[in-house]
This record gives structure tokens, C-alpha cells and sequence, in this order.
């Protein structure tokens, strides 16, 4: 069954050998010219279309907030003046606490129209941590001089930790608040003067528009430096890729956050370049909270759809079984695309039959690879080959460089996409390029058909997530654990392979407790350790490491033992990430007596096994 006919710009590519063993990857067309700096697209969306709607949300109500073109350019130049007069700079950023919001929007906005850096911060480090670890480890190399926050009541606890003495801070609601700070509304009110506009003239494709923090696999988060050249490119890079985009604004209903590379550049990217309308989603991907984006997609129907795997599989499920909120979901689509895992092919299945149903075709899932460092896209797969794993070729503009490293290919990127680098900290910075320029991701890939480089690479795990056995055989993560959560879904969220140094394999399993309660049988109040250990769960995991063992090729995919972690992850612990996913290297050390108990001659009872 064909797709939706569009216009995919993937081009072509060619693949040079070098004489040290190297490859390189490129894409022979070139990248169109793209502006100077992001605000650009401001001022000539609000002049273009003053009275589209820029963005929206929900108020208490229910009803819609809507902020024109010309309303946020006229916001954004008074939030502006409010920075210039505090004397803010990258020695003094803006930092944003709180979540997605139209004040967060128009916020970041006015800083990058005035040449301010910002840096979005996951509400989590204030909200959930109990600690602050992060949030003051982030404001401490920031020194930043302005906080944003939405509730200052919910973050007073944070800001007494983590505000700076020097800083204001703005809040979008004070009530409750025993502390300092000024509404936002009340800045809306500020005159503005023409040092805005000599500000905004003097911002350069080189000024750095934000910070964005990343989790490495331990440590604290490095602060990526974002500049409009990085992201005016890369999004003149998905532009050429999503054709359609120049003839038909996009529209999106979107929850993804923007502390994240996906959700901030990404999409809010997609959105201005292309002078489109975005709705804020104040669902989630889980139980419950999916109803909100349910109510949302029965009144919006998106042009281009993304989400992380879980939320596409919580949509299928309803899509299923509501017709008419699954004419209004695909009436509109031309693509959907996933990040921060890999989407189950049962899933990916169920979506085709629907678009087919409905439609008649296919709607495009695309794939892709990218990095925070690389702002984010820097390769794409064509619909054709596009599938869970398949990352594709580079995009216009981008070079790959192939690597040989302990038997795997590993891939490194160069454009004008990429980091100049990472904020304050020079030596990190210089580690992660090698001496020609390349960003080194890490990953590792190899090609779908060595004879045919046009059809693009397949992921191949992270190089330094893979470990040796006892024996000496070389284990690849990446694609283990992608098996291990499709044989397992719906009841495995995630897993962690362990081995290093051992005679086999073994997994820490991240299950979905309620589809675990669900099988057990067991009642609301049973704790997790009593579902985990219940008969049914436990016999059902022995199934499914049989299955595995059955169809694995050797000691290096061989999973013979397996823990169901009671514990979810751990965000103070680096457990995981901001995007969701899991951090392998923090959750074995963090749970070393639970790998121990796995490689015991006579493990506990919570370790699974079979022979």
C-alpha cells in the first residue's frame, strides 16, 4: 500500500573511502541559503500573516489562548526591553524553570530577539528532585540573571536554593508566595525603545540563542550551546526534507518538552520557520493524562504528528475504537515521527491499518537520527526503508564520518547544525570533536546494504553501552535491548542488559507495574514487589526469556536471568534522562547489589531464570 503522495527531499549520497580506514557520508544536494538569525522568522511571519494564530493553549476555562503573529512579535519586543534593562547577557542568561506555556514561548523568543541566551531547565529538577542537585549545579554554571517560573508557590522551595542573590525572578502566578517576585503580565506592560531594535540588529548567526542540558551517562547535564546558525540550518534541513511545509504552514498539537532538543528546536523550530500555528498539549503519555491530548486531537487536527513510542501507543489503542476521533487525527496528516526510543513494530502496524482505513494510505512514519549537540536532526531514512532502528542518510548540508571501533562502525557528524560546544566547560568540549571537527556521537551504525549506501544505516547501539563477556564476546546493547522490549511489550517499559565481565547475559527489567497488576490478578492495594513475584507475572517472564533464548544466535543475545526492578528510575540518581530514556551505565552502578544477586551461585528469589 503506497503513502501519501509528498514530496521528501532525502537526495543523494556518496560514499568515499579514505586511505586511514575512514569513510565518509554525504549528501551530494546541497542546503538551500536559511537566515541569518531565528527572530528573522518573527518579523517576517508577523508581518506575512499578523493575524494567524502563533501559538495557543487552554486557560482554566477550557477554552482557547491564542497569541497572534503580530501579538507575540509586540510581546516579545517589550519582554525584550525588560532584559536589555537588566543588563542580561550570557554571563547572565535567562533561565525558564517552568514547563511548556505561552509565556515560556514568548520569553525565550524575546531573549533570542535581543540576543540573550536562555536555557530551558526540566521542571522535574525542581519539582520531583528532592535535592536540587541538578537545578543548582545548572544555575551555578549559568549565573544566570533572571528565573522564570509559572507557580511560584510550587518552585519556592528550589528558588531557595538555586536563585542567585543578583537574580529576579518573574512569575506567571504569585499567589501563595512569601518571596520576591514580579508578574509576568506586569512586564507585558513595559515601553519599549529603540535599543531593542539596536539589539535585535546587532544578533548574529554566531550569538548563542540558548543552553540546552543534556544528561550524559554520568555525571551532572552539559550545557549544549544552541546558535541561530545551528538552528536557522537545521531547520532549512527539515524544511528540504518536509517539502510541504513551504506550500502549507504546519499545525501542531504538541506535549513534547521544550528543555528537550525534540520538543524546543524541533518542533517550536518547525512551527516558526514555516510560519505555523502550535497548540501547547498539556496531556502526557500516560494513564489518564491521555485523555487531555485525546480532547485536544478531537479539535486540532495536526499536518505533521510526533511523539515519543509510548504515546503512539497509547493513541493507536483509542484511535481503534473511536472512528470519529480517527477521521479527525489522519483528515490532515502528512507524517508522523518518533524520538527518544523505538517505536514497537505492533504499533507502527496498527497505525498503517488505520491511515489505510481511513485514508486509503499509508501516513509517512519517519526516522531519523539526531543528538542535542546537533540541533537535533542529522540524518533522515526515506518513507521506503523508513522503519524502528533505520536511521538513514545525511541531510543536506551534513557529513557523516565512519569509524571502525571495536568491530562496529562508529558515526561522527559535521555541519553547521552541530555545538561550538559545550558552555564552560572547555575540556568536555574538546573530547567530543576529534582533529578534523567531527562531533563524535558515540553511536555506532552499519548500512542496510553495504552495496547500496543510497539506502541508508541502521542503528547500531551506543559504543559505549556495549561490553565484553567473560568469554570475550562483544555485546550490543542497542539492538538487544530493542528486541527485549518488543518481545516484551506491553509489560516491559524499558531494560538494562548487564554482563560485563560475566560468563552470560542477564536484564533488569522496568516493567509497566499496571499491566503487570492486570496479568497477576492481583488487587490495587498489592505492592510491586507482590505483583512481580506473583505467579502468572513471573511465569510469563520465564516465557518470554525461553522465547529469547530460542531465537538468539550465540552467548552475545543468549538472556538467561532477569530481575523485575521494583524501583522505577531514579532522576536525582541520573537514572534517566529528561527525554525519558533509560541512563544504562547509572542504573547498573546504582543497583550493583541487584546485578551481584543476578551472578550469585544461589540468586534470591526475585531473580528469574532459566536454563
Amino acid at each position: 500500500m503506497s503513502f501519501k503522495d509528498l514530496d521528501i527531499g532525502i537526495g543523494t549520497v556518496e560514499l568515499i573511502d579514505r586511505p586511514d580506514g575512514t569513510q565518509l557520508l554525504r549528501n551530494l544536494e546541497p542546503l538551500a541559503s536559511y537566515p541569518d538569525t531565528f527572530m528573522q522568522r518573527l518579523d517576517e511571519w508577523a508581518e506575512k500573516t499578523p493575524d494567524r494564530v502563533l501559538v495557543a493553549r487552554r486557560d482554566q476555562t477550557g477554552a482557547w489562548k491564542k497569541v497572534t503573529y503580530a501579538e507575540a512579535l509586540q510581546q516579545v519586543q517589550a519582554l525584550g526591553q525588560v532584559l536589555l534593562d537588566r543588563d542580561l547577557s550570557p554571563e547572565r542568561p535567562v533561565v525558564i524553570l517552568s514547563g511548556n506555556s505561552i509565556e515560556h514561548l514568548l520569553l525565550a523568543f524575546a531573549a533570542m530577539y535581543v540576543g540573550v541566551p536562555y536555557a530551558p531547565i526540566s521542571p522535574a529538577y525542581c519539582l520531583v528532585s528532592k535535592d536540587f542537585s541538578k537545578a543548582r549545579y545548572i544555575c551555578e554554571l549559568l549565573t544566570p540573571g533572571l528565573l522564570l517560573v509559572d507557580s511560584a508557590a510550587d518552585y519556592a522551595a528550589a528558588l531557595k536554593v538555586i536563585q542567585p542573590a543578583d537574580a529576579t525572578c518573574v512569575a506567571v502566578e504569585t499567589n501563595g508566595y512569601d518571596g520576591s517576585a514580579i508578574t509576568f503580565a506586569d512586564l507585558l506592560n513595559t515601553p519599549v525603545t529603540d535599543a531593542v531594535a539596536r539589539a535585535h540588529a546587532t544578533v548574529t548567526p554566531d550569538t548563542i540563542t540558548k543552553f540546552l542540558f543534556t544528561s550524559g551517562s554520568t555525571g551532572m547535564p552539559k550545557g549544549v550551546i544552541n546558535t541561530n546558525r545551528m538552528l536557522c540550518s537545521n531547520q532549512e534541513m527539515l524544511a528540504s526534507l518536509m517539502t510541504f511545509h513551504r506550500t502549507q504552514p504546519p499545525v501542531l498539537i504538541d506535549w513534547l518538552p521544550w528543555n528537550h532538543t525534540f520538543g524546543g528546536n524541533h518542533n517550536v523550530g518547525i512551527v516558526l520557520y514555516n510560519g505555523g500555528s502550535l497548540y501547547i498539549d498539556d496531556g502526557k503519555p500516560v494513564p489518564g493524562q491521555i485523555d487531555v491530548t485525546l480532547q485536544n486531537l478531537r479539535e486540532i487536527a495536526p499536518t505533521v504528528y510526533f511523539n515519543v513510542p509510548k504515546g503512539f501507543e497509547l493513541l493507536v489503542e483509542r484511535l481503534e475504537h473511536d472512528d470519529a476521533l480517527c477521521e479527525h487525527f489522519f483528515k490532515d496528516l502528512n507524517l508522523m515521527f518518533f524520538a527518544g526510543a523505538s517505536l514497537a513494530q505492533h504499533v507502527w502496524d496498527r497505525l498503517d491499518a488505520l491511515a489505510i482505513k481511513t485514508l486509503g494510505h499509508k501516513v509517512g512514519m519517519l526516522t531519523g537520527l539526531g543528538a542535542t549537540e546537533t540541533s537535533p536532526s542529522a540524518m533522515f531514512a526515506s518513507l521506503e526503508e523508513s522503519q524502528s532502528g533505520v536511521i538513514g542518510t545525511p541531510a543536506f548540508g551534513v557529513e557523516i564520518k565512519l569509524v571502525p571501533n571495536g568491530g562496529k562502525t562508529e558515526i561522527r557528524v559535521r555541519g553547521p547544525n552541530v555545538m561550538p560546544g559545550y558552555w564552560r566547560q572547555p575540556d568536555i568540549t574538546a573530547k567530543s570533536f576529534d582533529d578534523e571537527g567531527f562531533y563524535c556521537l558515540g553511536d555506532a551504525a552499519r548500512f542496510i546494504d553495504p552495496a547500496n549506501p543510497q539506502r541508508g544505516m541502521r542503528f547500531d547501539g551506543r559504543i559505549s553501552e556495549d561490553f565484553k563477556l567473560d568469554t570475550g564476546t562483544w555485546v550490543s546493547v542497542g539492538p538487544l535491548r530493542a528486541k527485549v522490549i518488543e518481545a516484551g511489550a506491553p509489560l516491559i517499559k524499558d531494560a538494562v542488559i548487564a554482563g560485563l565481565d560475566k560468563p552470560f547475559v542477564s536484564m533488569l527489567v522496568f516493567t509497566d507495574v499496571e499491566q503487570c497488576r492486570a496479568l497477576s490478578g492481583l488487587g490495587p492495594e498489592a505492592s510491586n514487589t507482590d505483583i512481580h513475584r506473583s505467579p502468572a507475572v513471573r511465569a510469563r517472564f520465564e516465557t518470554l526469556l525461553r522465547d529469547l533464548i530460542d531465537a538468539s544466535t550465540g552467548g552475545s543475545n543468549r538472556i538467561t536471568r532477569a530481575v523485575l526492578l521494583d524501583e522505577p528510575p531514579r532522576m536525582d540518581a541520573h537514572e534517566i534522562t529528561d527525554k525519558g530514556s533509560i541512563n544504562q551505565r547509572a542504573v547498573l552502578e546504582n543497583r550493583a547489589a541487584v546485578v551481584a544477586d543476578i551472578y550469585s551461585v544461589t540468586p534470591s528469589g526475585a531473580v528469574i531464570r532459566v536454563s
